[in-house]
């Protein structure tokens, strides 16, 4: 029982968005795999680290291998981030990747200021979410 509660720690991202500029995506994601967690600024630094996080855990594991223009790259090494609260002056959302499959993400999201948790089938349904959350005169 205790091995089950372990798996389920490392199956939530906790996301920090602490600006949303012009569409630009910034702040900070804690999972107990990183040590100290790791700041982000921009959707492709996010989904980057987001994917090196979840090869690092090796869960889920991919449906297929990663393809790319260049050899593999290394995990970089984690920036040390200071003891904050895990809560993002713009918004805070809780994310679970259950699965890797078609070269995509699928699981759920949770708003966390918002109190809803929506599946996805994709990340660019995931995007999508945020954005909704994220964007002025949206809920």
């Amino acid at each position: 029982m205790q091995k089950r509660m372990w798996q389920n720690a490392y199956r939530t991202t906790v996301v920090c968005v602490d600006s949303y500029d012009d569409g630009v995506l910034a702040g900070r994601m804690y999972n107990p795999g990183l040590q100290n967690g790791e700041r982000f600024h921009g959707l492709m630094q996010f989904l980057i680290k987001m994917e090196d996080l979840l090869d690092t855990l090796q869960f889920p594991q991919p449906f297929m291998n990663s393809r790319g223009f260049s050899p593999a790259r290394g995990q970089a090494a984690s920036a040390p981030v200071s003891e904050q609260h895990q809560q993002g002056k713009r918004a805070t959302f809780a994310l679970k990747v259950l699965f890797r499959q078609n070269a995509s993400w699928q699981g759920s999201v949770t708003w966390l200021e918002g109190g809803r948790e929506e599946s996805f089938r994709s990340v660019l349904e995931l995007v999508l979410l945020m954005d909704s959350a994220l964007s002025p005169g949206e809920s």
